[in-house]
């Protein structure tokens, strides 16, 4: 079998073992983190009705200013201060995170730190 396919097998398999314990709900969503090369994006949904209630990522306009690059872990805390604040301009306080296929480490666990001191219950 080809490498790339079975890598992309794996993470598909990891990131559906990771979304089947998670259902966001209004009340709680699911605050869903995707990292690239190059960004990090981060939402967060409401499973119940299909809807996103709110986004950062380290490409807006404003972020992207103030971080250097937007693939480390500065630009990663300043997204997660963002969807923190966000957040609780929607009237959220807490949420479920979703990681999807990547570890708790590092640029998602930045954004996960973040959003937790500025205020969102994770």
């Amino acid at each position: 079998m080809n490498h790339q396919r079975t890598i992309a097998h794996q993470r598909l398999r990891r990131r559906r073992r990771v979304r089947k314990r998670i259902r966001g709900t209004a009340e709680r969503p699911r605050l869903c983190v995707v990292r690239s090369l190059k960004h990090i994006y981060v939402q967060l949904i409401d499973d119940q009705s299909g809807r996103t209630l709110a986004a950062a990522s380290s490409c807006e306009a404003e972020l992207n200013g103030q971080a250097k690059y937007g693939g480390n872990r500065a630009a990663a805390e300043l997204v997660g201060k963002a969807i923190a604040q966000r957040a609780a301009a929607a009237g959220i306080k807490q949420a479920a995170l979703d990681r999807g296929h990547c570890r708790y480490h590092g640029r998602v666990a930045a954004v996960a730190d973040k959003a937790r001191e500025a205020g969102l219950n994770i």
